[in-house]
């Protein structure tokens, strides 16, 4: 089942009662909120308190900003304007709080592999240590207020990365994604809404937060999750079958062990098909792991941030074939 879904995440909306919504805010009070909302963070009686950096967006070289967007960290929209913005994030990268993006708080908890109900509880834990510090903005009706009317009720976006090769590759998604919006499910890109899949990477999350509890959507997710998880293996054992198939998948492996020069475009496509030849068995000797690793990895503003140095686009596509190289070899 990790193979194919490779991470889980779980994300709250919330906004201070006192305050107008972030888009009705200047600057000023903007800062004012990100402030309240780090004490409140800093004096709860979470053990995760002393574990937690802050990072005001206004001190982030555009390199930094990007990192995060393609560490799932952070969004492209709150990355876009650094005023009155920061980031509450944990040492390990499993959770981080958006402070005034488009509702006040995001707080978002990211697990390897399938695991939704670990981290809702998770996110539960912290919402409720929030709330007893800060007053959040509710309606007996209408459940949480947020900005987005598509957000109200519980604020919750429940959702699990996963990687379909198969299915991306036989053009089913389209007819999946059709069927999904019926069950108040929506597949989108890795990064969200109006991304592009890139390395057959998908963002499966619920649609509906308004008149259904935290553990249904949890629920109706994971049943629908494991049905597409089926449906992918059963392609690819067909699929694996065939030699070009195969050949495709150990001409990838080959290309990225031996590369001189790759773009992140290429990088990504090929770790898919040797990520798919690892989950259909034709690829033994690589482990899954480290072909996630490197998904990460070979970004671009990541490579600029783990190199603490700028690299021309040249000079990066150069360095990214040697990492690939000799972690693959």
């Amino acid at each position: 089942m990790s193979n194919v879904i490779m991470q889980t995440r779980i994300r709250l909306a919330r906004n201070l009662k006192k305050y107008p919504f972030p888009c009705r805010l200047n600057t000023a009070l903007k800062n004012e909120v990100a402030e309240e909302i780090i004490k409140a963070v800093k004096n709860s009686n979470s053990p995760l308190a002393n574990e937690l950096d802050v990072l005001y967006v206004k001190d982030l070289t555009e390199p930094q900003r990007i990192s995060l967007v393609e560490q799932h960290l952070a969004s492209p929209e709150f990355v876009s304007d650094s005023a009155g913005r920061a980031l509450i994030i944990s040492k390990d990268r499993t959770m981080s709080i958006m402070i005034n993006e488009e509702d006040h708080i995001r707080l978002q908890i990211l697990k390897k592999g399938f695991d939704l109900d670990n981290a809702y509880d998770i996110a539960d834990k912290l919402d409720t240590l929030l709330d007893e510090n800060l007053d959040f903005a509710f309606d007996e009706k209408l459940g949480y207020l947020t900005q987005c009317p598509t957000n109200l009720g519980t604020g919750m976006r429940a959702s699990v990365m996963l990687h379909l090769p198969a299915l991306k590759s036989s053009k089913a998604i389209g007819r999946i994604a059709g069927n999904l919006s019926k069950l108040g499910l929506t597949i989108r890109g890795a990064y969200g809404e109006g991304s592009e899949p890139q390395g057959a990477m998908y963002q499966l999350s619920n649609q509906v937060t308004l008149g259904i509890s935290e553990k249904s959507a949890i629920e109706n997710l994971k049943n629908i999750a494991e049905q597409l998880v089926n449906q992918e293996l059963q392609a690819q054992k067909r699929m694996c079958e065939s030699l070009e198939t195969q050949d495709s998948i150990l001409r990838s492996l080959g290309i990225l062990k031996t590369a001189k020069l790759i773009t992140c475009k290429e990088s990504l496509e090929l770790l898919s098909n040797v990520r798919f030849g690892i989950t259909g068995g034709v690829i033994k000797d690589v482990d899954i792991e480290t072909v996630d690793t490197l998904i990460n990895d070979v970004q671009p503003a990541t490579m600029i941030v783990n190199k603490k140095e700028k690299i021309p686009p040249h000079e990066r596509d150069i360095l990214r074939a040697e990492i690939l190289n000799s972690r693959l070899n």
